[in-house]
């Protein structure tokens, strides 16, 4: 399994707006926050994977994660380690459902319809069948 750790700056937010404001210091723009400190860890994953997939997909280098004493904390700021499974968000991000706007005659959309017809069902099978695709590679 492709597992990468960097670490979060975790800033608290002032009295009155409370929550974290997380980044990664290796990682500029990759930014996120939560209300409390368990919804912006679960957002620091989720930053931190769609950032790492982002720069595989754009061909970017993805810098070497620095070693915490070698990350400058502001006052009151904490390091935590964040683990981003790549395969796993990989894997997530191919088979992520799009759009796709099709256009058809309206009697053969009226007839599929009457046999209820599933439109996004049957347009994978027959692309897949198109391209030569077994549905055994398909996960």
């Amino acid at each position: 399994m492709d597992k990468r750790q960097y670490f979060a700056v975790f800033e608290p937010g002032d009295e009155d707006e409370g929550g974290y404001t997380v980044t990664f210091p290796n990682l500029p723009g990759a930014i996120t926050e939560g209300d409390n400190f368990d919804e912006a860890s679960k957002n620091a994953e989720e930053c931190l994977e769609l950032h790492l997939y982002g720069m595989e997909r754009d061909g970017d280098d993805i810098p070497a994660p620095s070693s915490p004493q070698d990350i400058q904390v502001p006052s009151g700021a904490f390091l935590v380690p964040i683990v981003a499974w790549m395969d796993l968000i990989r894997n997530e991000m191919a088979n992520k459902a799009v759009n796709k706007m099709v256009t058809l005659p309206r009697w053969l959309k009226e007839t599929a319809d009457q046999h209820q017809i599933n439109y996004s069902q049957l347009l994978q099978q027959a692309l897949k069948d198109r391209l030569g695709i077994p549905d055994k590679l398909i996960k």
